[in-house]
Parts: C-alpha cells; structure tokens; sequence
C-alpha cells in the first residue's frame, strides 16, 4: 500500500510542480486528505520528488540549457545572443532567492498550513485570470529588462508559500510583462532550475547520513521515477497546451480548490 501511495504522490508532483496549481499545496492537502502517514510522506519525501522533477526539467531543456552555459562569457557583451540573454536573465532572477529563502525558512511551519494554503491558491488564481486577459502577449523573454528579471525572481521567491506554486507566480508576473504565454511558461520553467537545484540541496542535507530501511528506500525511488517520468511529460504537453489555450482552467481550478479545501476544513 505504501508503494501506490508512494506512486500517486509521485504523480502529483510531477503534474503539479510544472502546472501553475502548486506542488507543495497539493502534496501537503493529499496527504491531510488521505490521512497517509506523514512520516513516510514527509518533507524527505517531498524532496525526493522534487529530485525527480528537477531531472525532469535538465533533461527537457538540455540543449537550452548546455547553449546557455556555453555563451555565459557572452552575458556582458552588447552584442549578446538569446542563449547569454536568457542566462543573463536567469541569473539576475536568481538573485532574490537567498534573502527570500533566509527571511521565510524562519516562518516555514507556520505557513504549512491548510489555512494559508486556501489564500494563496485563490489569490494567485484571481491574478492570473487578470494576468493572463490583460497581457498582451507580444514579447519574448529574451526582451526583459534586468528589472523584469527581478520581479520574477520576487515572484518565485514567493512560491515559497505553499499554494503560490513557482510556475503560476513567474508566469502569471511574466504574463504581466507582456511575455507571449508558451515563452513565459519556457522561461519559467528555465527560472527554476538554479531554485530546484537550491531547495534540493537545502532540504537533502538533512537527510545525508540517515538510516534507510529497504521499504523506505522502495518508497523514494518510486516518488523519483514516478515524479520525474510524469513531470517530463507535463512539461512537454503544458507548452504545446499553451501555443493555443489560456491559463484560465487552471486559474478556476485553483479557486475551485481554495473553496473545497475551506469548506473541507469547516466541516
């Protein structure tokens, strides 16, 4: 049993890491939900999936990616081409993550809560749906300005929240910009890999050293697998889904869920 549920919360996190809906919101109301075991599905657990999803992405982008390492002595140049643009831009959005992460470790477990979690999804989802009506959708990322950059390194300290969801801040903000949806979507999910890579590092250090029974250790891979087969996947379709759709079901989703997870809560 423990290895399906394993296998469902690997799931999650691979549709909802990529999806603008939230990964830690979802993990975190599964398992109140379901009443699993918090021990086993822990936050060890929750990192071992995000291993996953972040695999998920470095293989998907891998070419973006390798062109980006390669014109980063091209970043100062004025003459710099999309790939040095984009790592410009990605490392400029990176900045605000350290003083974000420092200011908000400090307040994690008060903010892991179903109660916060109902105002982040509905807010974020409002933002959205005006987001995604009144962006014009007409620019590039590599058009950002260092300022824009910024923002959306604000934007996806926030998701630091659960409920904000890391996609849905930086896309929803990008959307704001006047970024085209499927290109804010791409840089997003280019954003995020430097912050996956952070939260992975940070979260699995608590875990180095610590015994692992076979039956734990079955339980983490399959979140890895699971999670990182179904977040290449979500990756994959979400962008062609966006070529021609708008964000407004997931929007609805998310207020859908905030009225569900409140009612959930007062009964």
């Amino acid at each position: 049993m423990l290895l399906l549920q394993a296998a469902l919360l690997g799931v999650v996190q691979g549709l909802t890491e990529f999806l603008p809906v939230s990964s830690s919101a979802h993990l975190l109301l599964a398992r109140l939900f379901f009443g699993w075991d918090a021990e086993q599905f822990g936050r060890p657990f929750d990192v071992a999936c995000h291993v996953g999803t972040l695999a998920a992405i470095l293989i998907y982008f891998r070419t973006d990616l390798l062109q980006m390492l390669a014109a980063l002595p091209r970043v100062f140049s004025r003459a710099a081409d999309e790939p040095a643009r984009l790592a410009w831009l990605v490392g400029v959005g990176t900045i605000p993550l350290i003083p974000m992460g420092l200011f908000l470790s400090g307040l994690e477990d008060s903010l892991r809560t179903p109660k916060v979690i109902v105002v982040t999804l509905a807010v974020v989802g409002v933002a959205m749906l005006v987001a995604d009506r009144l962006g014009r959708g007409t620019r590039r990322a590599d058009d950002l300005s260092s300022g824009e950059a910024l923002a959306l390194g604000i934007a996806q300290g926030m998701a630091l929240i659960p409920g904000v969801s890391r996609s849905g801040a930086t896309i929803t903000t990008a959307l704001a910009f006047g970024v085209e949806r499927s290109a804010a979507a791409r840089f997003s999910f280019l954003l995020g890999v430097p912050a996956m890579f952070a939260a992975a590092a940070h979260e699995g250090r608590h875990l180095l050293g610590q015994p692992m029974d076979a039956l734990t250790a079955e339980v983490f891979v399959i979140g890895i697998l699971v999670s990182g087969i179904v977040g290449y996947a979500t990756v994959k379709y979400f962008l062609r889904y966006l070529a021609s759709h708008s964000l407004s079901v997931f929007a609805w989703y998310r207020i859908a869920l905030a009225a569900a997870t409140a009612v959930w809560l007062l009964a």
